[in-house]
């Protein structure tokens, strides 16, 4: 039996380990993605609950809340579907 399955021994194209290595990002560099990640979560966050903030009455915050779900929810749905399509 020639065949070798994924993981079998001999590896016909080794991976260099050393090269692998270098392309990790820096404990800073990790930091700084996060605060980034951070921020603009807080942005958006920040900008609907000022949204909601904004409506005149109880029942137009809870309607305005629905909108933003639904929103939300219909944007990450065309997200996944043309994710799905690509690839």
């Amino acid at each position: 039996m020639t065949e070798r399955r994924p993981g079998q021994w001999p590896v016909d194209e080794p991976v260099d380990l050393d090269a692998l290595g270098a392309a990790e990002p820096s404990f800073d560099q990790l930091y700084m993605q996060r605060q980034k990640e951070r921020a603009l979560h807080e942005m958006v966050m920040d900008s609907i609950r000022h949204d909601l903030e904004q409506q005149p009455s109880p029942v137009c915050v809870l309607t305005a809340a629905r909108d933003w779900c639904s929103r939300i929810t219909a944007a990450a749905e065309e997200i996944a579907r043309s994710k799905r399509s690509a690839a």
